[in-house]
């Protein structure tokens, strides 16, 4: 059947879904149910936005009455409330959706090796006790040095890691060399940055977070690393479109609903195929050529160290939240 004869029949949705994994970006389980994803991924964001709503606010409260009785006390206990609340949420997607689901590390941990492979396991055995096994749950963590060697480690303890605030070449090449499962490069920060810097606007292929997305995939396919690429952080339709064929694509409800509204029609951008034949150079960054590459990319320094920071800044919103409930 051809492109256009699918479009005419098919919303581009499920057109993108025929060779691109749909991951929902989001912590509202109706959202999901509705679009019917593979898989699902959340933030500090998703879940402080989620949990001020009415029709999520009884989690929290379940979670905080549970826990009362842990023995802890001060911030020992609101991280354990907040753990727990993660894989309340984690725990509830994944009766929704047949696939993962992502859960994040505290961005504050993203420079300490150690303090970041506690908290993976952690969180891995309250999904385990739950009955979740740890094929179904993806770690999220920041792509820092030190954020990719605890992935690393964790990937050999079959810990499976989804590496996150990623937006440059050296970053997922280093992630790939860690063997991660899987990584999330953020095309619309990416967006966000040149149209500022430059002061223009970008749209389809000229899009410097999609060439970004395509340069990894590309990347990755050459030289055969089984890394999962998953675009994330989407500014319009136009972007994904862009990126139909990537391994997966996480897209907020808001965009998952313009796609499945329109029937126009979506061609395959990305493949294994094509990759295959680009003239590509390999690197293979140690330490120090990781930190000077990324030094050196005025975008991707300031881009991680932002994400970091917000997300940092809404654990601790989170934290007040639940302090509030105590």
């Amino acid at each position: 059947m051809s492109t256009t004869a699918v479009a005419e029949e098919t919303n581009q949705l499920e057109q993108l879904k025929q060779f691109t994994k749909v991951v929902a970006d989001t912590g509202d389980f109706q959202t999901i149910r509705e679009f019917e994803p593979q898989d699902a991924t959340t933030n500090p964001s998703l879940i402080f936005a989620a949990a001020q709503k009415e029709e999520y606010g009884h989690l929290l409260e379940e979670v905080v009455k549970d826990r009362k009785g842990s023995a802890l006390t001060g911030t020992a206990q609101v991280e354990d409330i907040i753990d727990h609340l993660l894989i309340s949420y984690g725990t509830q997607i994944l009766q929704i959706v047949p696939g993962r689901v992502s859960t994040e590390v505290d961005a504050r941990l993203s420079f300490d090796v150690e303090a970041t492979l506690r908290k993976a396991r952690q969180l891995i055995e309250l999904y385990e006790k739950q009955g979740i096994g740890r094929e179904r749950v993806l770690i999220k963590i920041a792509s820092t040095w030190e954020g990719i060697l605890a992935a690393e480690e964790l990937q050999r303890d079959g810990i499976k890691c989804n590496m996150t605030l990623l937006f440059s070449l050296v970053q997922a090449v280093r992630c790939a060399e860690a063997k991660v499962q899987l990584i999330s490069p953020f095309v619309g920060r990416i967006y966000d940055w040149f149209k500022a810097a430059k002061g223009r606007d970008y749209t389809g292929a000229e899009d410097p977070g999609v060439q970004s997305v395509q340069e990894i995939y590309t990347y990755y396919k050459k030289f055969g690393h089984p890394t999962e690429v998953m675009g994330a952080s989407f500014r319009n339709v136009s972007q994904i479109v862009e990126l139909a064929g990537c391994d997966l694509l996480t897209i907020s409800p808001e965009l998952m609903g313009q796609l499945a509204e329109s029937h126009e029609p979506m061609e395959r951008k990305l493949s294994p195929e094509k990759a295959k034949s680009a003239e590509l150079e390999r690197i293979t960054p140690d330490e120090k050529t990781f930190r000077w590459l990324l030094n050196e990319d005025a975008m991707a320094t300031e881009k991680t160290a932002e994400g970091i920071r917000k997300f940092a800044a809404d654990i601790v919103k989170l934290e007040k939240l639940v302090a509030g409930k105590i």
